[in-house]
């Protein structure tokens, strides 16, 4: 009795190709995630613009005094 054994030819662990390949895509979107999620904290933590800051009149550059 003869066993013939048929070859996968989309087997991840036996073919470096096919294996570099998928690494090298996954590394591309967890790259492509860590970018995009740091652009999205930066803009949840945006400036928020010009406060309006109380200065006493007498630290100004030209001081006033009573």
């Amino acid at each position: 009795m003869e066993h013939n054994t048929v070859e996968n030819k989309n087997d991840f662990t036996k073919s470096w190709v096919s294996s570099s390949r998928f690494v090298f895509y996954v590394s591309i979107f967890c790259l492509l995630s860590f970018v995009l999620g740091g652009c999205y904290n930066l803009f949840k933590h945006r400036y928020a613009g010009k406060p309006e800051v109380v200065v006493p009149d007498n630290t100004l550059y030209n001081p006033k005094y009573k």
